[in-house]
């Protein structure tokens, strides 16, 4: 049958698919989704079926999934249709309104089980942007409509902030890369963000040191003085403290010659054009592929 005969060896099929043919091997002793035909010398043979299944297993892996979760959704019939997408997130949608409800409802236990799935549902990356941010914002759009309060918000971030801070801390860091230390400006008090992008530094195995909210300017200084970084990341959000964050940068720089400054947060993406403009060099941007694009031109 068109489809059943072995036409590329392991050399072709991982060039096809872009992957090492030891992943390859791997992943067939591991999980066995497919079975390759063997020709007489005993060489692996995939068929143009074995070829489909494993670019669409490829694809769900660039999408965020790991190759277990990828293989899981074949194992389920989703193959080849629209399925794993409208089910993905139908599933994202369905956990994160009940997470948010037992967050804003002070479910602690409850919580904690639904973050607990979704970490062994989707990779952490996924949970942290695709869920978690979304969920913030819109926790902090209840608050501004007064349709929850103080308390509500502070115990949502509080055990949101939790989990993000003890994957941070547990991320390993290599003391060869540069070394980074991100602050949020005097008089924050929302370090969220920070911490994400923090994590995403720590994840591509830089060095930093994360030093949150309550930071005087003095202390920071003095910080700065002891550990001499590469980088210094500097949050604000609240738009009453953005008059402060140019003064500040320019102060650091005349005593750090060397070092290399990120602005980012809610302020910042906020702020007038003319503004933007003069702080253009800083701006580190909003979403992830902001953070690449300013880190790649940067930490060469």
């Amino acid at each position: 049958m068109e489809g059943m005969e072995g036409k590329y060896n392991i050399k072709a099929a991982s060039k096809m698919l872009g992957i090492q043919p030891g992943t390859l091997r791997a992943w067939e002793r591991r999980y066995q989704m497919i079975a390759p035909i063997r020709n007489e010398s005993g060489h692996r043979l995939y068929t143009e079926e074995h070829i489909k299944i494993l670019k669409w297993l490829v694809k769900k892996i660039n999408q965020g999934f790991t190759i277990s979760q990828a293989v899981s959704l074949l194992e389920n019939n989703e193959l080849f249709s629209d399925g794993p997408n409208v089910i993905e997130g139908n599933q994202i949608t369905s956990m994160s309104v009940e997470l948010l409800s037992s967050l804003i409802n002070f479910k602690e236990l409850k919580a904690q089980e639904i973050i607990n799935s979704l970490f062994s549902l989707f990779t952490i990356e996924k949970v942290i942007f695709d869920i978690f941010v979304p969920l913030l914002e819109k926790i902090g759009e209840l608050r501004e409509s007064h349709k929850i309060n103080g308390a509500n918000e502070h115990f949502a971030f509080s055990i949101i902030r939790s989990r993000i801070g003890t994957i941070f801390y547990n991320s390993p860091q290599n003391p060869y890369l540069p070394k980074a230390v991100a602050v949020c400006s005097p008089g924050e008090a929302h370090e969220i963000g920070l911490l994400i992008f923090s994590l995403v530094l720590r994840r591509k195995g830089f060095d930093v040191v994360y030093l949150g909210s309550g930071i005087t300017e003095d202390d920071l200084n003095e910080t700065l003085n002891k550990i001499h970084p590469d980088f210094l990341f500097i949050s604000c959000t609240m738009k009453e403290n953005l008059p402060n964050v140019l003064p500040l940068i320019t102060s650091i720089k005349l005593n750090n010659k060397n070092l290399k400054i990120g602005i980012g947060g809610y302020a910042v993406k906020t702020m007038k054009q003319s503004d933007k403009e003069q702080l253009s060099a800083f701006i580190v941007g909003q979403t992830r592929g902001d953070w690449e694009k300013w880190l790649s031109t940067r930490a060469g």
